[in-house]
C-alpha cells in the first residue's frame, strides 16, 4: 500500500516525501518516506509561526528556496498558510490511510490462524458454557447448537451468506432469522424478500402490488410480513443499530447482555452477552416435583425442571378397571394395554377386545319391530332407540307437487301433473309426467360454446362440448405453454421440475418449475478431519473452499514400517512423517541390534528420470521415492589382532577380519640374506616354518639378482633370485633371424654359445628358398643362405629380333652374357620398306590437302575483298575438286591393312 502522503499530494508527493530541509530557523516538519499514518511521529510539531519549513520547501514554493533574512512579510505569511494548509491535508490522509487499514485487518477473511489462537479461543467459548453443565441436571445437548454459531462467529471464512454463497466478514452489515437464525448479507437478503413479494403478487394479485403478501427465509422458509423486511443494520439482540466494529467482541454484536425471552417462555431472560444463534437453555435454578408429584420437590435447571421420578404412576385409566402401570411420565397416560371379553354397542355379539376401546360397532342389522307394527329397524347396530317408521306421516308424491296423507303400508301415487324438475343441464326441466326414479337426461339440440370460448357446435345439451385447440399460454413459470386441450384461460401450475443447478453446483432444484431464483441448498456437509472424529458443518457449497477442521486425536493409522507401534502425533491428512524410532533390527552379520533411526520408508531421489523437453511438460515420474534402506554397518568395536600378529586393535563390527597395521612384515627370507619388506600380511605357519621370525609361504621373495658369474658366451644374467648353490645352466630361448632375414628363429641359449661357425650358420637357416632378386631379376633358387647368392640362373626367357617379329626360348644366364642374338631376315625387311612408303604416301597427300585448302581461303578472301555482292559470291568461288586420294581413301587403307596382315602370316609361316 502506498504512503499516505503520495496518496494526497498526487505526482509531487513523491519529491516531498524524499525531501528533507533543514532551515536555518530549525522549526522544520520531516515528512517520512513510509508508515503512513501507522506512525505518530510521522509529521513532526510545526508551529504557524515558523518560517522556511520543509513542507513549503518540498512543495516548491519561494519559502523553501530563498533565504530566511531577505523574506518579505506578505511571503512569509502565505508559505505559512501554505504550510499550515498541506500539514492539515497530511494529517487527513494519515489517518484515513490508519483507519483504512484497521478496516481491512478486521474485515480479512483469511484461514491462516495460528494453533495458539484456536486453543486460547476454545478453551474461551468452554469457560463461557461451563456454568451451564456442572450443576445438576445439564443438558451439553442443547448448548451445541449455540455453541457452533459462536465458534463460527469467531472462525473467518466460517459464516456463509446461503444467498450468495460467499463468506461474512466483520464489517458487512448482516440480517439473522429468528427461525433457524441463519445470517445472510443485508443487500442479499432484502432483494430476496423484494423478489419473493414480486413474484407471488404478479401471479395472484390483480391489483399489483397493494396487498401485503409475505416473504419466506430462504433457508428454513419461515414467513415474514412486508412490513418486517429488514432495511436498518441491527445487532444479534436488537438493541443497538449499526454496532460498531469491535475486535474484543463477536463480529456484529453489540457486547450488551442479550435479555431475549427464552423459549419456550419460562419467565427468565437471556444472560449471555449478544450472541448469534439461539440462546441456550435457561440456566436458572428453581424448585420443582416430578409429574406424578409424588416425590419431594427439588432445585433444578428452569431449563430442566420436568423430570420422573421413575416410580409407578398408578392413576386410573379411561377403562375405570386397572392403572397405569408405566413409570412416573408427562402428559396424559397411555391406553389401557390389556384384552377383556366386551358387548357391542346392540348386545348381540361378545369379542375380546382392547379394553381401551369399550364401544364398538358389530355387523349386524338392528331388526327391531317400529311402533307402526308393520316394518322393522334398518341401522346396523345402534345405541338408543329406533324412532319412528319412516313412511309415517303425510308424504309427498315424486314430483313433490301434491301431498297425501296414507298408511305406512301403501305407497304415493303419482299426481299426473307434470315433472318439471330442473334436469342436470341446469337450463332445461323435465317434460314428463311425475314419475318416480331420476330424470332422464335431456336431449335439446342446443348451440354449445366450447370450454375455451374459441368454437360453437349444434350438439345435445347433455353433452359437453371440448375442442381440441391446445392452449399456448405460458404457466405461472413462464417458462412453459400450457398445452392442455380446451383450457378455460385457468391454466394449471406447472408440473415440471424445476431442475436448474442450485448455488452450490452439488445439487439440483426439487421444486417444481417456478419463477425467480431457486431457494438456497438445504443440505449442510460435514468436512471432516482424517480420522472423522472431527468435523465442521458448512453449508453444501461450502465444502471446497473450508480447511478441513484441526483434530486433537492421535494418528490410529497403522505404522508402516516393522514397529508395532508408531510414534504418536496427532490426526492428519496424507502421509505420516516419518518414523524416527531406533531400527533395532537384528543384523544378519553379526546378531547386533541395529542402532540408526527407522529406515523402511527413506526418500531416495530417482536417477535415469526423463527430462522434460519444455517448461511446462508436467513429469511422469516423482523425483523422490520412498524406499526402504538397508540397515547401515554395525559400528561395534571388536577388540582385533592384526594379520602379521604385530598388535591388537579395536574395530568395528562390520569391519572385523584379517586385518594390516601397515607395518613392514620383516621375517627372515629363505635366502638367510634378505628379510620380508611387504606389508603386514598373513603368514601360514607350517613345519618348516614356526615363530615370529621365519618367513612363510606368504612372505615376499627376495628379488635381488644373482651376483654369481655366467658361463663364458651367455649373455643372460641368471633367472633365479638371490639363491644359495651355482646357478642352473642358461635355458631361455634367443631369438635370431634366419640368413634371409625374413624367418624369426628361437633357439636355446646354451646351443648358440657352444657351436662353431658351420653349426651357427646351420642353426640361423630357416630351410627355405631364398628370397633374394638376382641382378637378371629372377629370385635365388638356393636354399637360405649367408653371403651373396651364386649367378647361375637358368631360367627360360623369350628373346625376339628387332622388329619384334621373331621369337626364341633361350637360358638366362646365357642371354645377360650375350652369348646369344636374333637378327631380322628378308621379310622384316621387306615389311619395313612397305610401311615406310605407307607412310609417306599418307604425309604427302595431307600436305597436298591442307595447300590446297589454303589456297581457296585464300582466293575466297580476295573475292570478298573487292566488294562483290553477296549473292555472286558462290560463282566466285573456286572449284577444287577431290583428288583420287581423297576420294578412294576409306577404301584403300582397309584393304592395304588386310595385305600387310596376310603378308606377315604367310611370312612367319614360311620361317617356322
Amino acid at each position: 500500500m502506498d504512503a499516505s502522503w503520495r496518496q494526497v499530494a498526487g505526482g509531487r508527493g513523491r519529491a516531498r516525501g524524499r525531501a528533507t530541509v533543514a532551515p536555518s530557523s530549525g522549526n522544520g516538519v520531516h515528512l517520512r518516506g513510509a508508515g503512513g499514518g501507522r506512525e505518530k511521529g510521522s509529521v513532526g510539531a510545526a508551529r504557524p509561526g515558523s518560517r522556511g519549513t520543509g513542507t513549503a520547501a518540498a512543495a516548491g514554493g519561494p519559502a523553501g528556496n530563498s533565504p530566511a533574512g531577505s523574506e518579505d512579510p506578505q511571503t512569509s505569511v502565505a508559505s505559512e498558510l501554505m504550510s499550515q494548509r498541506k500539514f492539515e491535508e497530511i494529517k487527513k490522509a494519515n489517518q484515513a490511510a490508519a483507519k483504512k487499514l484497521v478496516e481491512e485487518h478486521f474485515s480479512s477473511s483469511s484461514e491462516d490462524e495460528d494453533d495458539d489462537f484456536e486453543g486460547k479461543q476454545g478453551k474461551i467459548v468452554a469457560n463461557t458454557f461451563i456454568t451451564y453443565t456442572t450443576q445438576t441436571d445439564g443438558d451439553i445437548r442443547e448448548l451445541e447448537r449455540t455453541k457452533q454459531y459462536v465458534n463460527e462467529a469467531f472462525q473467518a471464512g466460517a459464516m456463509t451468506c446461503l444467498i450468495c454463497i460467499a463468506s461474512v466478514k466483520r464489517n458487512q452489515a448482516v440480517w439473522s432469522c429468528s427461525g433457524c437464525f441463519c445470517i445472510f448479507h443485508m443487500p442479499c437478503i432484502q432483494k430476496w424478500a423484494k423478489d419473493s413479494q414480486f413474484l407471488v403478487s404478479s401471479l395472484t394479485d390483480d391489483d399489483f402490488g397493494k396487498r401485503d403478501y409475505p416473504w419466506p427465509c430462504p433457508k428454513c422458509r419461515f414467513e415474514y410480513k412486508r412490513s418486517e423486511t429488514p432495511s436498518r443494520y441491527y445487532c444479534y439482540c436488537g438493541k443497538v443499530e449499526d454496532p460498531p466494529l469491535d475486535p474484543w467482541l463477536v463480529p456484529h454484536s453489540c457486547g450488551q447482555v442479550c435479555e431475549r425471552e427464552f423459549k419456550p417462555p419460562c419467565g427468565h431472560k437471556c444472560l449471555l452477552l449478544c450472541h448469534p444463534g439461539p440462546c441456550p437453555p435457561c440456566p436458572k435454578m428453581v424448585t420443582t416435583t416430578c409429574y406424578c408429584k409424588k416425590a419431594k420437590p427439588i432445585p433444578r435447571r428452569c431449563s430442566a425442571k420436568e423430570w420422573s421420578c421413575q416410580l409407578q404412576c398408578g392413576q386410573k385409566l379411561l377403562c375405570g378397571q386397572h392403572k397405569c402401570e408405566n413409570p412416573c411420565h408427562a402428559g396424559n397416560c397411555q391406553p389401557c394395554p390389556r384384552v377383556s371379553r366386551q358387548k357391542c354397542v346392540c348386545g348381540k355379539q361378545v369379542a375380546e377386545r382392547s379394553c381401551a376401546s369399550p364401544l364398538w360397532h358389530c355387523n349386524q342389522v338392528c331388526g327391531k319391530t317400529l311402533p307402526c307394527g308393520n316394518h322393522t329397524c334398518e341401522q346396523v347396530c345402534h345405541v338408543g332407540a329406533c324412532g319412528e317408521c319412516p313412511r309415517s306421516g303425510k308424504r309427498f308424491c315424486p314430483c313433490q307437487k301434491s301431498k297425501f296423507s296414507l298408511p305406512c303400508t301403501e305407497d304415493v301415487p303419482t299426481c299426473g301433473d307434470s315433472c318439471d324438475k330442473v334436469l342436470e343441464c341446469g337450463m332445461h326441466r323435465c317434460s314428463q309426467r311425475c314419475h318416480r326414479g331420476p330424470c332422464e337426461t335431456c336431449r335439446q339440440e342446443v348451440e354449445k360454446h366450447c370450454r375455451c370460448g374459441k368454437h360453437t357446435k349444434l350438439m345435445p345439451c347433455h353433452k359437453p362440448y371440448l375442442c381440441e385447440t391446445k392452449c399456448v399460454k405460458m404457466r405461472d413459470c413462464q417458462k412453459h405453454q400450457c398445452r392442455r386441450k380446451c383450457c378455460p384461460g385457468n391454466c394449471p401450475p406447472c408440473d415440471q421440475n424445476c431442475g436448474r443447478t442450485l448455488g452450490c453446483r452439488n445439487h439440483k432444484c426439487p421444486s417444481v418449475c417456478h419463477r425467480g431464483s431457486c431457494y438456497p441448498c438445504p443440505e449442510t456437509i460435514d468436512v471432516k478431519c482424517n480420522c472423522g472424529i472431527t468435523k465442521v458443518t458448512v453449508p453444501c457449497g461450502r465444502e471446497r473452499t473450508t480447511r478441513p477442521p484441526k483434530c486433537k486425536e492421535l494418528c490410529s493409522r497403522p505404522p508402516t514400517c516393522h514397529h508395532t507401534t508408531q510414534e504418536k502425533h496427532r490426526c492428519h491428512f496424507g502421509s505420516c512423517p516419518p518414523c524416527h524410532q531406533p531400527c533395532q533390527k537384528v543384523l544378519e552379520k553379526c546378531g547386533h541390534l541395529c542402532p540408526a533411526s527407522c529406515h523402511d520408508q527413506a526418500l531416495i531421489k530417482q536417477t535415469g528420470r526423463h527430462q522434460p523437453t519444455v517448461p511446462w511438460e508436467q513429469p511422469s515420474e516423482p523425483t523422490f521415492i520412498q524406499t526402504a534402506l538397508p540397515c547401515p554397518p554395525c559400528q561395534v568395536p571388536i577388540p582385533m589382532e592384526c594379520l602379521g600378529k604385530h598388535e591388537t586393535s579395536p574395530l568395528p563390527c562390520h569391519a572385523v577380519g584379517p586385518y594390516s597395521c601397515k607395518r613392514v612384515c620383516g621375517r627372515t627370507l629363505d635366502c638367510q640374506n634378505h628379510t620380508c619388506m611387504k606389508e603386514c600380511h598373513k603368514v601360514t605357519e607350517t613345519d618348516g616354518c614356526t615363530g615370529k621370525n621365519k618367513a612363510g609361504p606368504e612372505c615376499f621373495h627376495c628379488e635381488e639378482g644373482c651376483s654369481k658369474s655366467r658361463p663364458s658366451g651367455c649373455p643372460h644374467p641368471c633367472v633365479l633370485p638371490c639363491h644359495p648353490g651355482e646357478c642352473p645352466p642358461c635355458v631361455q630361448m634367443l631369438r635370431i633371424k634366419c640368413h634371409c632375414k625374413i624367418t624369426t628363429l628361437y633357439v636355446e641359449c646354451r646351443r648358440i654359445t657352444t657351436a662353431d661357425i658351420n653349426e651357427k650358420n646351420l642353426l640361423s637357416c630357416c630351410k627355405n628358398q631364398c628370397p633374394k632378386e638376382l641382378p637378371c631379376g629372377h629370385r635365388c633358387k638356393e636354399m637360405c643362405h649367408p653371403g651373396e647368392c651364386p649367378f647361375n640362373c637358368n631360367q627360360k626367357v623369350k628373346l625376339r629380333c628387332p622388329c619384334k617379329r621373331i621369337k626364341k626360348d633361350l637360358q638366362c644366364n646365357k642371354v645377360r652374357e650375350n652369348q646369344i642374338s636374333i637378327d631380322c631376315d628378308a621379310t622384316c625387311k621387306e615389311m619395313k620398306r612397305k610401311a615406310s612408303e605407307i607412310k609417306e604416301a599418307e604425309t604427302k597427300a595431307a600436305l597436298e590437302e591442307e595447300k590446297r585448302r589454303q589456297q581457296a581461303e585464300l582466293e575466297a578472301f580476295e573475292n570478298r575483298l573487292k566488294g562483290r555482292r553477296k549473292k555472286s559470291r558462290k560463282r566466285d568461288e573456286v572449284a577444287v575438286e577431290p583428288s583420287l586420294w581423297q576420294k578412294y581413301k576409306y577404301y584403300l587403307l582397309p584393304a592395304c591393312g588386310v595385305a600387310v596382315v596376310v603378308f606377315a602370316w604367310y611370312i612367319a609361316h614360311d620361317v617356322d
